[in-house]
């Protein structure tokens, strides 16, 4: 369907207008009347509005949550497992409308919305079927039983890049830990947690245990990241609202786990398949319009075979075509808002101000008309301590930086205040692996290998505290206990 074209009565469920919000196993009126618009990015049009939740709508949530609780930690492995496995039905049955739904409020191509947006969560959740059924880990430690217990109720604060991924990699561990959640989607892409709470409620979860308060970060995600009876924040997103996250949850000491920004590097080594080393990483540089915090958008090649790369870079980027989601041509959509265009055509002039030179795209490149479009860009030359290869720019933008030798790559790479992930090119098995261990990030891939959703994911730095996906993602739900006897 042509989400741009078509009314909103007609737009597939959740993209017609909604006006609740989803507690204590219920739709229900907020406590106030203003609504958030969403619109396509690729067009600029409304395709649906959510309340704009008030702290009053967080209390409540929050209540039904804590009061779900006890029965919810309760509950025996099995019992939880059956109902993420309900879910997971539940929300398959629901991904041809969900790719259609990050399509038309993110603005990713619906190949990407299909394969990465609802595939990787769908397989996330299934993973934590499998996780929640197992029986708590005990250990004995001397005269002590050391257990594992649930931490409570679980404030999740999520992004709008991947609207599904980001919010299940909170809500499946901590339910499958025994915690209870309050759940604030970003005011940009609400849409697709609309959809999921649908599912949610197919699934039958015990009421209570998932709550949705839609609304904005500084009044619902204040209200949530403080609230006393909130025992930890999982928050993605910016390192500054990470920062201020931290500083609510101090005045409570409650526990925060944060996934924050990155500046990734793609270290390519001499003796790499250089071809390949450059298609894939432009590949993940662009991925998501570059709107990804795990992007690699610093690439480092040696200088032997710089000007090679330079020239397989601007062929790559050529092949990256514009335009509207839905057209199965298009590789790269718009991004999320006309500020975030802004934020990035910012980037992109102040690199050019500071002498990087251009390689392809830039600020007079060709962009659809309508929608934040901006053209995928590549800079050489990019000097390791200059604003392009510092801050995170979270669009289609490469930086280009060589180096000399390996000792020089991993101090380019390391010099920054970001270590979220990066990646390593060799035919030395061995010698990329030396260098990945010598990178201060939390992930680092080596010849092009898959992510593992199964694997801790978390930074380094200012990239985060803590971990998510998998066992050490699970724990970060946890408390322990020691019990002498």
């Amino acid at each position: 369907m042509d989400l741009a074209a078509a009314p909103p009565s007609q737009l597939p469920d959740p993209l017609r207008l909604r006006r609740h919000l989803h507690v204590d196993g219920e739709w229900t009126s907020p406590a106030g009347t203003d609504l958030i618009d969403v619109e396509n990015p690729s067009t600029g049009e409304l395709i649906g509005q959510v309340p704009a939740g008030t702290p009053a709508d967080v209390d409540r949530a929050v209540a039904a949550a804590r009061a779900a609780f006890p029965g919810w930690s309760a509950a025996t492995p099995a019992q939880r497992s059956a109902h993420l496995d309900r879910l997971h039905t539940a929300l398959a049955a629901r991904a041809d409308d969900l790719a259609h739904t990050i399509a038309g409020e993110l603005g990713a191509p619906l190949k990407l919305a299909t394969r990465v947006q609802v595939g990787l969560p769908l397989r996330a959740l299934r993973d934590h079927v499998a996780l929640a059924a197992r029986e708590p880990v005990e250990e004995h430690i001397g005269n002590s039983l050391v257990v594992r217990e649930p931490i409570g109720v679980v404030g999740a604060i999520t992004p709008w890049n991947y609207p599904l991924h980001q919010v299940m990699a909170k809500l499946a561990p901590a339910l499958a830990a025994g915690c209870t959640v309050v759940l604030k989607p970003s005011e940009l892409t609400p849409l697709t947690a609309y959809l999921l709470f649908d599912a949610v409620t197919e699934a039958g979860l015990p009421p209570g245990v998932l709550n949705l308060v839609s609304g904005t970060g500084p009044v619902v995600g204040e209200a949530l990241a403080g609230h006393p009876d909130v025992d930890l924040v999982s928050f993605t997103g910016s390192t500054a609202t990470g920062a201020r996250i931290m500083r609510l949850a101090a005045d409570r000491i409650a526990r925060v786990a944060l996934e924050l920004g990155g500046k990734s590097a793609n270290v390519i080594l001499p003796d790499a398949d250089l071809a390949t080393a450059v298609k894939v990483g432009v590949g993940n540089a662009l991925l998501n319009s570059g709107q990804t915090c795990t992007a690699w958008t610093r690439m480092l090649v040696h200088r032997d075979r710089y000007d090679e790369a330079l020239h397989l870079i601007a062929t790559a980027v050529a092949g990256y075509r514009l335009g509207d989601p839905f057209d199965p041509a298009t590789r790269l959509g718009p991004l999320v808002s006309a500020a975030q265009a802004q934020r990035v055509r910012g980037h992109i002039d102040r690199a050019v101000a500071d002498g990087a030179r251009l390689v392809a795209g830039g600020p007079d490149a060709p962009v659809p008309a309508r929608g934040h479009f901006v053209a995928p860009t590549v800079f050489a030359d990019v000097h390791p301590d200059s604003a392009l290869a510092q801050e995170e720019v979270f669009g289609p933008v490469l930086a280009v930086i060589p180096f000399a030798d390996t000792d020089e790559a991993v101090g380019i790479a390391n010099n920054s205040k970001y270590g979220l992930a990066g990646a390593v090119w060799s035919a030395d098995t061995d010698a990329a692996l030396a260098v990945a261990r010598r990178l201060r990030t939390g992930a680092v891939d080596i010849n092009g290998a898959p992510f593992n959703p199964l694997a801790p994911f978390g930074g380094y730095k200012q990239s985060g505290l803590g971990r998510e996906l998998g066992v050490h993602g699970l724990a970060e739900f946890c408390e322990l206990k020691a019990i002498q006897r």
